[in-house]
């Protein structure tokens, strides 16, 4: 485990996030008093027990549910709803992307409100298909697609977008082994070529090592921060040899560690 120092301004802020239930025994707490950063540029991964609040957590982020206390902000602005700089994944892509519609107009779908001249849809359009691998795939429909090449249909719209944090839910639990590894690749290249701040609710510890500058290890219940892990490899990431390092075998296993004395 290395520690880095962070020069990036914060993009997301969450600052004594709680959320609770109303039940008509009374409120039932899921989470308590989280606080953490996320830098601009950065891949953050929130891991935790099962059952833990991580959904419910990223539900708050994303504007989808309300806050209960403490507040959640994108470059200061508080999140009282859905942001417009922000775009979510989620691991169903069955059920994210529309059946009836290309692949093509499955991406230019979020577009349409943004009022963007032509020539630059277009090219989101077309710069997303091309991230993704999907170029020449435009008047395909999801349904003539794997599973792996149906998610990166939902991320070629996320991206299209242009938003400044891409939120992921479990974006590649739904896929075989090596489908997984191509996407976490693609993930680290989206980062690259578009700067986005990329936050990802995972529970695969693997992954998380592999694609995070920052693991944020929620535990006990309700939930809370139990450790914030910042990751530093030397050189770029390979699924070969980043994976084959002592310092990964080390940081899988206190992060393993810390879930499994929360659960």
């Amino acid at each position: 485990m290395t520690t880095t120092t962070v020069t990036a301004p914060v993009r997301l802020s969450v600052q004594g996030l709680a959320k609770s239930y109303e039940t008509k025994a009374g409120p039932v707490p899921v989470i308590a008093d989280l606080t953490f950063d996320v830098h601009a540029g950065e891949v953050c991964c929130i891991v935790g027990p099962s059952g833990i609040g991580k959904t419910t957590l990223l539900k708050c982020l994303t504007g989808l549910q309300s806050i209960t206390a403490g507040s959640a902000a994108i470059d200061g602005t508080p999140i009282d709803g859905p942001p417009e700089e922000m775009a979510l994944v989620f691991q169903e892509y069955t059920r994210s992307l529309m059946p009836w519609l290309t692949v093509e107009k499955n991406v230019r779908l979020p577009l349409k409100h943004l009022r963007l001249p032509a020539a630059e849809r277009e090219e989101r359009i077309a710069a997303a298909l091309s991230a993704v691998g999907l170029s020449g795939a435009e008047s395909k429909f999801p349904w003539q697609l794997s599973g792996g090449m149906q998610q990166r249909v939902a991320i070629a719209r996320a991206i299209a977008y242009r938003p400044e944090v891409l939120v992921m839910d479990e974006p590649f639990a739904s896929v075989d082994a090596q489908t997984r590894f191509e996407l976490e690749d693609l993930c680290l290249r989206i980062r690259e070529q578009f700067g986005m701040t990329i936050v990802v609710v995972t529970h695969d510890i693997d992954e998380a090592v592999y694609l995070s500058d920052r693991v944020v290890v929620l535990g006990e219940r309700p939930a809370k921060v139990t450790e914030i892990i910042e990751i530093d490899f030397s050189g770029p990431r390979d699924q070969l040899t980043t994976r084959a390092l002592p310092v990964f075998a080390e940081l899988r296993t206190r992060i393993f560690e810390l879930i499994r004395k929360a659960g």
